[in-house]
């Protein structure tokens, strides 16, 4: 149907459809609505398709005073279409029916007035965002009522060095758990390692001291994957903290109660809200617009929500980079300090003065009274490492290319005809994971496999990860003298879960490995303590993975990383990318490209347009 759509358009539709700027999809729904509604100026028709081509790819909306601001492949002039002014487009949608309602039935767009400009929305995400600022609004109006004094004990308790001596202030984790305490609403926001899971432990025992063991706390994270690092990393930390054991955590499509057949109407909503006091969200950078709606929808007015993630990381696949946008979001009124937050982080503020680089600024503390902390040390890894994600995250491309010509032993750059190490280290990786799994050593070989992982931008084509998996297969099998068959089960094959499975209780993105039991096999994949052992035959969707994408990779992290990136014009290419890639790695960062590629990638971030970060007049 889209096909003919395209067909069936004339005029300015089919033109930038034939040049690639929009697809068939985004030219079907201006098609059909001009159908509906009648005849529209070319001008409109072409905002609508653009708006729907940029919930298409991620953004929520399209700001008009940047029409020609798309991203396509290379070999399109963009120039030479023919673009109208914004000035056209404003005042044509202005008096166009499909925004103002008329006799048409529905108003399927939205076009909203803001400090920088008019935006255009498909009705739906308008109506979503709306929602996500009343509720948000709404939560901090008010704050919990709470015992100033027994949470400043519970946290001396809390946080401390490893001799018991409280962290030297200002402590960002203890912070943020006095926010959490203190607020209806927390965003915790923090690279890999600056302790996000760690402190959102804390969160939990100071929540469980101030109100017993009756509080009822929901864990969840947009992934199965995610959710299962997350139950364990806290069960981890559960006896030391006095935490009641085999706290769970699930999707958040399972926690908020999907339906089968549905895909974004749960059995939890405004009129059923979820029944938990605290709800923890971890990896909210990969959650939609859509999901984040539905999930405050849900959530009760007097329920703590504790939002956590990474806003410089890779975002939801769908539309939206919610968490991205809601640490940026700008103050749209002066913020009110809380007399009780103000007191609970009393040693915090009065280090101000302190001249650490991590000293709370003033800044920090109007975000605080926002519900926002960003944790900035670093843990998992430092040195070159931290300093070339560092770079990349600021878009410094001299910088980061600096840092890897530096000779250090933590970063390297190799050109794509210079694959002498990456060889050795796939090659390697796999014989100790093979030698572990042969010899039944289920805790070895899961540990080896964290050793070092090949990630790609792309999915297929001469940087995809199936011609890379293969190539690494090939290397491995040349090595060994044993030709590897992937859909033969055999001890140290390394897999890859791609749906979830919860009968099974494995998920989408979870890594195993195939291990030796006797005569038998057994799949065997990381959870804390006690691996989960299945037999092979077990797994649903799994694949051999020599190597995987950078976006499957999130959450994960590996000894050393082996980044491959494709050619400089590849839209897939960007700075999100870049760093979510380089943060997996805890020791070192191999970027197989060249200096082009690297500019590149650093150069081109992903622009999500959004309401969210913008003041509507």
């Amino acid at each position: 149907m889209t096909v003919q759509s395209v067909l069936r358009a004339s005029g300015i539709l089919r033109e930038f459809s034939e040049a690639g700027v929009l697809a068939p999809a985004d030219v079907h729904v201006a098609v059909r609505l001009q159908k509906l509604a009648g005849q529209q100026p070319d001008s409109v028709l072409l905002a609508t398709a653009l708006a729907t081509r940029a919930v298409r790819l991620g953004s929520v909306c399209v700001d008009l005073h940047r029409l020609a601001e798309v991203t396509v492949e290379s070999g399109t002039d963009l120039d030479a279409l023919p673009w109208p002014s914004a000035e056209t487009v404003v005042a044509d949608l202005r008096r166009s029916t499909l925004v103002t309602g008329g006799e048409f039935p529905l108003r399927p767009l939205r076009l909203v007035d803001t400090t920088e400009g008019e935006l255009l929305y498909l009705d739906r995400y308008y109506r979503q965002e709306q929602s996500i600022r009343r509720i948000l609004d709404d939560r901090a109006q008010s704050a919990p009522s709470v015992d100033d004094g027994q949470i400043r004990a519970a946290l001396d308790r809390l946080f401390h060095d490893s001799e018991g001596h409280p962290a030297p202030p200002p402590d960002r984790q203890r912070v943020a758990a006095a926010l959490a305490a203190t607020q209806w609403t927390t965003l915790i926001a923090g690279g890999p390692g600056t302790g996000k899971t760690h402190t959102v432990a804390r969160i939990l025992a100071l929540l469980y001291t101030m109100h017993g063991a009756g509080l009822r706390a929901g864990l969840a994270a947009p992934t199965g994957k995610a959710a299962a690092r997350l139950e364990e990393s806290i069960n981890e930390q559960s006896a030391n903290l006095a935490l009641p054991p085999g706290l769970s955590a699930m999707t958040l499509h399972r926690l908020l109660g999907w339906r089968p057949g549905s895909r974004n109407r749960f059995r939890h909503d405004a009129h059923n809200r979820l029944p938990y006091d605290v709800i923890v969200l971890d990896e909210t950078s990969m959650v939609s617009l859509t999901m984040m709606c539905r999930l405050l929808e849900a959530v009760r007015p007097d329920a703590r929500l504790v939002l956590v993630g990474d806003p410089d990381q890779l975002t939801s696949v769908e539309a939206g980079a919610v968490l991205a946008d809601l640490v940026a979001r700008p103050e749209t009124a002066p913020t009110t300090p809380s007399p009780v937050l103000n007191r609970v982080i009393e040693r915090d503020i009065n280090a101000r003065d302190d001249p650490s680089e991590s000293r709370l600024s003033e800044f920090e503390e109007r975000r605080l009274h926002r519900g926002v902390i960003r944790l900035s040390r670093g843990r998992r890894f430092g040195g070159n490492i931290a300093r070339l994600a560092s770079a990349v995250r600021d878009g410094q491309a001299d910088d980061a290319l600096g840092i890897l010509h530096s000779n250090c032993d933590d970063v390297s750059l190799c050109l794509p005809d210079d694959l002498d190490a990456l060889r050795a280290d796939t090659v390697d990786a796999a014989r100790a994971v093979t030698d572990c799994a042969r010899a039944g050593d289920i805790g070895g070989a899961l540990a080896q496999l964290e050793g070092h992982r090949l990630l790609c931008a792309h999915r297929d084509g001469p940087f995809g990860v199936q011609l890379w998996a293969q190539q690494a297969m090939d290397w491995v099998s040349e090595a060994s003298g044993e030709r590897i068959d992937p859909y033969h089960w055999y001890p140290g094959q390394p897999l890859l879960v791609t749906e979830n499975d919860h009968d099974a209780k494995v998920y989408n993105g979870d890594t195993g490995v195939v291990v030796a039991r006797g005569s038998a096999l057994v799949a065997a994949f990381q959870r804390g303590a006690e691996p989960l052992l299945l037999h092979p035959n077990q797994l649903a969707s799994v694949q051999t993975v020599y190597a995987m994408t950078i976006h499957r990779s999130q959450g994960s992290q590996y000894d050393t990383v082996s980044v491959l990136l494709p050619e400089s014009d590849s839209l897939l290419l960007t700075r999100e990318l870049l760093y979510t890639a380089i943060t997996r790695a805890r020791r070192h960062v191999r970027i197989v490209g060249t200096e082009d590629s690297v500019c590149a990638g650093i150069a081109r971030q992903v622009q999500r347009a959004s309401g969210l970060r913008r003041v509507f007049t």
